[in-house]
């Protein structure tokens, strides 16, 4: 029976039958798939401790003999098993969030090395714990867009064209469907005097949201255009201020689940236990 192996990440579990599992990974040679893990219910020691989310492992798999049948996976080898992150409930959301980022937008058998690089370095941030938790969220969101191929136009109004220097108004409108700002004037032009009610859909975000926009601070978007160059090997150096980081998360959190085109169960998670831990800390 013909077999094949690649490095991957998991990123999720579905219990299938009374013993057995369907795991998708996503990996660096075939990109999003999925396999059967047989038994794997029933059998502890056959894949112990290589079946929970964001473990990064080598996986060997038998390819199916009927067509439309899930390959076998028959071994693991972890290479990290980023246990850190379990241990702490704000880093498994975060992590989660990630994870089902790339399970929702990657499309099934495609390879992409420069998404596996990201969430793979991203991890072994996130377990290692030297960049704060927020700064590598908005990190990997910028990165994960650029190479996805839609970031949004933050480098000036996508309507008349005026440089995000040039815009007088320090809270400018973001508008998520097109992934444009809109200056005041252009605005003014498109919506007169309306008001506008908050969506409720993002309603819990602290920044102001209008109709399908959110509106950001001007410091905040330079900052966003800016470290979509930066490695994450450098990010410990990125300076944000407290509302600039938490204006940029809340941003891109808004952003990308409107273009990928569905609502994150682990973005809800995220959300309630950074809360926590925001007033634990503070």
């Amino acid at each position: 029976m013909k077999s094949f192996s690649t490095d991957a990440v998991l990123l999720r579990r579905t219990e299938y039958g009374d013993y057995d599992l369907i795991i998708t990974y996503f990996t660096r040679s075939m990109g999003r798939i999925s396999v059967i893990a047989k038994n794997a219910k029933k059998s502890v020691r056959r894949f112990a401790g290589a079946l929970d989310p964001f473990i990064a492992m080598n996986i060997e798999c038998s390819l199916p003999k009927r067509r439309g049948s899930l390959p076998v996976l028959n071994s693991v080898d972890i290479e990290n098993p980023f246990a850190n992150i379990r241990t702490s409930t704000v880093k498994t959301g975060y992590a989660s969030y990630w994870i089902e980022i790339i399970n929702s937008w990657m499309e099934e058998g495609k390879p992409d090395e420069a998404i596996y690089d990201l969430i793979f370095n991203v991890l072994d941030s996130l377990n290692r714990g030297k960049i704060s938790m927020e700064v590598l969220s908005v990190l990997f969101q910028i990165r994960f867009m650029g190479i996805s191929g839609f970031t949004p136009n933050l480098v000036g109004c996508g309507h008349c064209g005026i440089a995000l220097d040039d815009i007088r108004q320090n809270k400018i409108r973001f508008d998520l469907a097109s992934g444009k700002l809109i200056c005041e004037t252009c605005k003014l032009k498109m919506f007169g005097k309306t008001t506008f009610s908050i969506n409720e859909t993002i309603s819990h975000y602290p920044v102001t949201t209008i109709e399908k926009g959110i509106t950001v601070s001007k410091g905040t978007l330079k900052q966003l255009s800016w470290i979509s160059s930066i490695d994450i090997e450098y990010a410990d150096r990125l300076k944000f201020s407290k509302t600039a980081l938490k204006e940029g998360e809340y941003f891109l959190e808004g952003f990308i689940p409107f273009h990928i085109g569905r609502n994150m169960k682990s973005l809800d998670f995220l959300h309630r236990v950074r809360n926590i831990y925001a007033k634990v800390i503070s």
